[in-house]
């Protein structure tokens, strides 16, 4: 694979540049693109509002006149407000798209020299709500986004605010078309098992393996009753594969089954469903302090029957919980955050998963994410590390 090029502060600079400044022409001091270099930064580095980013650019203030246009000083938290406030959240986002496909292509040539080359990346697509952003008094409901992980990669590639969580029906589709999803498989929850979804997944040549619950209640049943008729000849009759790893660690040990097979041409939905090639289940057997419980889930899939790849998908998709909204809640106290302005909100949810992509590239695999993004706010080498890639 192709050397990825090395990135420095200026180019960091230059993805921004078409960014349309939302601000009032009369008495603009700070360039924008400065002001959001400096709010991604001190995110970067810990703060979580528009006072902490100010903070941060007071302190930091030699170090920032010397890497950014800053012809008037370093901004005060109104000018971070009123920016982050006014930028519409689909046009910021857009603007990091450059960035990340020059990530993506690093994480994936990392991941090739150490020997772990990826034929399909695995994009998970899944929702968070970030508890406390709610302002009842004024009927503003929490921030509900999905988002897509590349598991891994550690890499959030783009997000889509929706009112609830029942909405992520209509955020999904409006997030496919923000992501290079070509030659990937796609994870989703049964939430977002829609025949329209499938539909669109395939047209933009991609694959998916989709959870199955109630609200596919006829085709959820239907794949249960094969399984189980097939399960009493020990699937004997059909081309059925099986896989099962075994875990031990944290006081628990782990069994987990799958098995894939090609989907019955007697299924009643077939036809509905664009790409179907496959059906699957997982089973889950967890044992701690002498209780075992079980959990199986079934699932519908464009794949061919290929099982290890079919469980590489269904636990990578776990990658999402375990590695971004675990993290978010965790080292960016998302489910904290008071912010309760729309735009901003949604601004600094992107800032976070953008931020915490960063600190996952460093390879660094000594220290934690939650130490680097401490060091991130220590040093300014260190910190120059994270954005550029680069070890000064």
């Amino acid at each position: 694979m192709a050397q990825v090029k090395r990135i420095h502060i200026e180019d960091i600079v230059d993805y921004f540049d078409e960014l349309e400044d939302p601000r009032c022409p009369i008495n603009v001091k700070h360039p924008l693109v400065s002001v959001v270099v400096i709010a991604m930064m001190a995110v970067l580095a810990g703060a979580n509002g528009p006072t902490a980013i100010a903070r941060w650019a007071k302190f930091k203030k030699d170090f920032l006149l010397q890497a950014l246009s800053l012809p008037h000083g370093v901004p005060c938290k109104d000018v971070f407000r009123s920016v982050l406030s006014l930028l519409k959240p689909e046009a910021f986002q857009v603007c990091f798209a450059a960035w990340l496909s020059w990530l993506r292509d690093s994480a994936e040539t990392r991941v090739a020299e150490e020997g772990q080359a990826i034929d399909k990346p695995i994009f998970a697509i899944d929702g968070k709500t970030s508890r406390r952003s709610h302002d009842r008094k004024n009927g503003l409901g929490a921030l509900h986004t999905v988002s897509v992980w590349a598991s891994e990669l550690g890499l959030s590639l783009g997000q889509v605010a929706c009112a609830e969580k029942s909405n992520e029906i209509t955020a999904i589709p409006e997030l496919l078309r923000l992501v290079d999803i070509k030659g990937t498989i796609i994870t989703i929850d049964a939430m977002g098992t829609q025949k329209a979804i499938a539909a669109q997944i395939i047209g933009l040549e991609a694959d998916y393996v989709l959870a199955l619950k109630g609200n596919q209640e006829t085709l959820h049943q239907e794949v249960i009753d094969h399984i189980d008729e097939e399960a009493k000849s020990d699937f004997a009759n059909c081309k059925a594969r099986r896989h099962v790893t075994e875990e031990q660690g944290h006081g628990r040990q782990e069994t987990r089954s799958y098995i894939q097979m090609p989907v019955p041409k007697d299924l009643k939905a077939l036809e509905q469903w664009k790409g179907l090639q496959s059906i699957g289940m997982a089973t889950l057997v967890c044992v701690r302090d002498g209780k075992e419980t079980t959990e199986t889930r079934y699932y519908i899939s464009s794949l061919k029957v290929g099982v290890k790849q079919f469980a590489r998908a269904i636990r990578s998709h776990w990658g999402i919980e375990n590695g971004c909204h675990w993290s978010l809640d965790m080292i960016y106290r998302d489910d904290e955050s008071r912010i309760r302005e729309p735009n901003m909100r949604e601004n600094f949810a992107w800032l976070n998963r953008f931020t915490l992509s960063l600190l996952k590239q460093h390879p660094d695999k000594k220290q934690s994410t939650v130490m680097k993004r401490r060091s991130c706010g220590w040093s300014d080498d260190f910190l120059l590390e994270v954005i550029t890639g680069t070890t000064v």
